[in-house]
């Protein structure tokens, strides 16, 4: 006779040292209490060619309806398989189930590589060069030999199936405002595709990539647990950021870099949540799991206590496994997967999603569940506004990784334009009592069976720790919607990453390495004493360092023009970097009283070579023949002695005032010819003049 699986005895008693803290004020949780654990992953693109194709890391910024017609596409399915040491990855084989097919853009900076239609080139030189930086600006320990690796990815942002990656470096550190945090491995990677969109259908889902980010150089940093609160988590993402873009070799603009969190605490377990883009939000976002991991580890308890089922201890490292083994098996006993077809229970429902579903052809599929009535939870907010943790929510993320909008449950029915009596023929027909609960889905027969298989796998999780798994940030309209994550796919394995025999190892010598280490970028830091000591405003050096224009101020300054700071870095700050040799020609001009301020932005744009004797030749005759050249100072004095005498109730009651309103009339006067520099210090003289004598 076998044993009855919820049946365990002796029961233990429950631990007087239960993780304290109220998950409706996340902010007053304490990290030290609760055993928190963090450490972060940031994604950064570098500004080279692509990794192992040589194309260019160019970005076409198309939706997927203004793709061009002629650009070509291609179509695949993805399927898991064993790795080298003959497992099939976990994530792998959850992205298999979800009945996808892809088609790939492909854009003009991808090609044959891009499509696996031949094998990769050796590593980019520069993204190496830029790695290695990064490595030894972190103090860190470089592989000698670098080994591509393939990480299995199906989901469909690679083509080939893997993401190649190397390992750079390991055992480096870096300082925060709050203590230096351990770098535990530096690689370097692919980007993946870019997503465009998904279109579904009574069969599947056709997810749509673009190839142009694909392939495009990654340097990724992962740190080690190190970080001591959600605070200092946002403060090592500065500290990393900051560095990385101390090389100069790093791509600026949204999404080239990305920042991920990897955030556990003693009753929960570890958790990747990506989609942190904005480091405002790392502490809140970090609160909020610390909340969620904390209310799953006491539902858990709460459906042992219920069960008689043996509890589970406050710190995940004093788990038995086979109590665990046990729980997950008296778990799967109660919550059957049996998928009912409960279609004609709404042939009339008020729902009109509902029955616009069914219209087009969607079936009503539910599952019982039982003992969980009251324990999905309806929606809540804490202290703060953000959506409070709920099984409810993780129910409808499981669900939603199977394609489907969402699911329904008994907690929030009737309700949702589903009535009473349909609630309780549903109940009748899952021969549920008053302690069960139950969840439906409304969607094509095959999809709602799977997602529904998702809910059930869930909810008997929900007897466990909270799963290890990779999740996202809720985003609305670009921004964190509140804060709370919702779940991605499982945390992958071991069994995901094998050798790339197609790429040659990259010895790195110890010469090659102490030449990196002897030849390091500066500092901000650095860069912004270095700027302090010429003529500029700090809104001119923070201008100038974050627009990363620094060098090539200095290379104005101390050239052949030897260009006035304060006015180099003026004309860098509003004319850009576009032929910047031209523009530094011509602010040269500008200087000696050559050309006008108003033939600069003209002439740089004309300017059709980057020989400064060619430019100055050629520069100094076009001011001349489209008139940029100066008016002498006796014509300038004159108009302006008119456009006083013409305004003097003006000048009398602004005083210095006038000066804006009377440069124009000015200007108009020597029809441009006129150096705007030099009417201004001739007009304030001027009404200096006059206001003085009154």
């Amino acid at each position: 006779m076998s044993a009855d699986p919820m049946s365990v005895t002796p029961i233990p008693a429950y631990s007087t040292m239960e993780p304290t803290g109220n998950t409706s004020e996340p902010d007053a949780l304490n990290p030290v209490v609760l055993g928190f654990m963090c450490g972060l992953e940031v994604h950064q693109q570098l500004a080279t060619d692509k990794l192992h194709s040589r194309m260019p890391s160019e970005l076409y910024d198309f939706k997927l309806e203004d793709i061009p017609k002629d650009w070509n596409r291609s179509n695949r399915k993805l399927r898991a398989s064993e790795g080298e040491g003959g497992k099939i990855d976990v994530a792998a084989r959850f992205e298999q189930m979800r009945n996808r097919a892809f088609e790939y853009v492909q854009t003009p900076n991808s090609g044959l590589i891009e499509l696996d239609e031949a094998p990769p080139r050796k590593h980019d030189a520069s993204a190496v060069e830029a790695s290695l930086m990064v490595a030894a600006m972190m103090d860190a320990k470089p592989i000698p030999n670098l080994q591509a690796m393939r990480k299995t990815v199906v989901d469909g942002s690679n083509t080939s199936g893997f993401q190649r990656t190397t390992l750079i470096a390991t055992r480096g550190r870096i300082d925060t405002d709050s203590g230096e945090v351990g770098i535990d491995l530096i690689s370097l990677e692919e980007d993946s595709a870019r997503k465009l969109g998904t279109i579904a259908s009574d069969y599947g889902e056709t997810v749509f990539y673009t190839l142009d980010r694909l392939g495009v150089p990654l340097v990724e940093v992962a740190t080690a647990p190190d970080v001591k609160s959600p605070e200092h988590a946002k403060q090592t993402a500065i500290a990393l950021g900051r560095l990385l873009r101390d090389t100069r070799q790093v791509r600026r603009g949204l999404g080239s870099i990305r920042q991920d969190l990897n955030v556990s605490i003693a009753c929960g377990d570890r958790v990747e949540i990506k989609g942190c883009q904005d480091l405002d939000w790392i502490p809140g976002i970090i609160r909020l799991e610390m909340a969620r991991q904390l209310h799953f580890y006491r539902l858990a308890n709460e459906l042992r206590k219920e069960a008689s089922l043996p509890p589970l201890p406050p710190d995940r490292a004093d788990d038995s496994i086979p109590s665990e083994n046990r729980v997950a098996l008296a778990a799967s006993s109660r919550i059957s997967l049996v998928v009912h077809d409960l279609t004609e229970v709404f042939g009339d429902c008020e729902s009109a999603m509902v029955r616009n579903s069914l219209d087009q052809g969607a079936t009503v599929h539910g599952v019982g569940l039982a003992g969980f009535s009251g324990k999905i939870g309806i929606k809540a907010e804490d202290a703060n506004g953000a959506q409070l943790p709920r099984l409810g929510r993780e129910l409808a993320s499981a669900a939603k990784l199977a394609g489907v909008a969402g699911i329904f449950h008994s907690d929030e029915l009737p309700d949702y334009g589903i009535s009473t009596e349909e609630v309780d023929s549903v109940r009748s027909r899952l021969s549920l009592n008053e302690s069960d609960a139950f969840a439906l889905c409304v969607a094509p027969a095959w999809q709602a069976e799977l997602a529904l298989e998702s809910v059930v796998n869930r909810v008997r999780l929900a007897f466990h720790r909270i799963p290890r798994e990779v999740r996202n940030v809720v985003i609305r309209k670009g921004q964190p919607d509140d804060g709370t994550t919702t779940a991605m796919r499982p945390l992958p394995g071991e069994a995901r990453m094998y050798p790339e025999t197609d790429i040659p190892l990259l010895e790195i010598t110890s010469e090659h390495w102490d030449a990196i280490r002897g030849n390091l970028p500066p500092t901000t830091a650095e860069r912004k004493a270095r700027l302090q000591g010429h003529d500029l405003s700090s809104n001119q050096i923070e201008a100038l360092l974050n627009g990363e224009l620094d060098d090539l101020l200095f290379e104005g300054m101390e050239g052949e023009l030897n260009l006035p700071g304060k006015a180099w870095a003026s004309a860098l700050l509003e004319y850009g970097t576009r032929n910047v040799g031209a523009l530094a020609v011509a602010i040269h001009l500008r200087e000696i009283g050559a050309m006008t301020r108003e033939g600069i932005e003209t002439l740089v744009e004309a300017a059709e070579t980057e020989d400064i004797q060619s430019l100055m030749r050629w520069m100094s005759e076009e001011a001349i023949s489209r008139g940029f050249t100066p008016a002498d100072s006796g014509a300038v004095e004159a108009a302006v002695d008119a456009a006083i005498d013409e305004s003097t109730d003006l000048v009398r009651d602004r005083g210095m005032g006038a000066v804006g309103p009377l440069m124009g009339i000015v200007m108009q006067k020597l029809g441009g010819s006129a150096d705007g520099k030099t009417v201004s210090e001739v007009l304030r003289e001027k009404i200096r003049e006059i206001t003085e004598t009154e």
